[in-house]
């Protein structure tokens, strides 16, 4: 959960966004050594009264800001393409949520169960108990096990939407009539809260995500319940 005065990402939840955050860093630290060479060229340049004709024209120089930019640019393309397969990586999961987007609210099916499925809709402001957060608690949270490989498969019903929850690394478009698919492993328990990242009408704001993440006990014990409510 992110809190006041926060500049970084949050903590990561999954191996996907610890992926993530080191290519943050990775790319952060290119940018910075870069910043920094360019600022110092430019003081350099502005600030003596010396010229030399090598700087002026030579061909080294020119070789060397040609190929080192290619080399940096690669330094940051490799990695970034390796975490971009990674997200696309599916490896026999252990449980597939259909999560569907209406306005305003998030409906989930457990499709591998034959009767779990439930309307998720945001808790309004003057029903929260002391301890939830404004604009971001839902009636039903979205439950999984932890330490489990979970597909989620999105669509929307009627508007664009967007399913993404930051501490798990996942974000993907809502598209009505269309199937994406994403996929994550929750690295220990938790509640890890998420919104609609779409501009998708009037209430685009209030369309909550919270993913609970349990011990797999827990887990079977919560689903037999929701079957046996429903």
């Amino acid at each position: 959960m992110a809190h006041p005065t926060q500049l970084g990402f949050q903590d990561a939840a999954s191996p996907l966004m610890e992926e993530l955050l080191h290519f943050h860093d990775h790319a952060l630290m290119i940018v910075i050594l870069i910043s920094t060479m360019v600022v110092y060229i430019i003081v350099a340049m502005v600030t003596t009264k010396l010229t030399d004709k090598l700087v002026l024209d030579s061909q080294e120089i020119e070789i060397i800001w040609t190929v080192l930019p290619a080399v940096i640019l690669i330094l940051i393309a490799l990695p970034s393409l390796r975490i971009l397969y990674l997200m696309d990586e599916i490896n026999d999961p252990h449980l597939t949520i259909k999560a569907l987007g209406h306005q305003w609210y998030w409906s989930y099916e457990y499709t591998d169960y034959e009767d779990l499925g439930f309307d998720s809709y945001m808790i309004p402001t003057q029903d929260l108990t002391p301890g939830q957060f404004r604009l971001l608690e839902a009636d039903h949270r979205m439950v999984i096990p932890m330490e489990s490989p979970i597909r989620v498969l999105i669509s929307a019903e009627d508007v664009l939407h967007s399913w993404a929850v930051p501490a798990l690394g996942v974000k993907a478009d809502a598209v009505p009539g269309r199937l994406n698919q994403t996929t994550f492993i929750v690295s220990r328990p938790g509640v890890f809260y998420g919104q609609c990242s779409e501009i998708c009408g009037a209430n685009h704001s209030f369309m909550p995500i919270v993913v609970e993440a349990v011990p797999l006990e827990h887990f079977e014990n919560w689903s037999s319940l929701m079957i046996e409510d429903i």
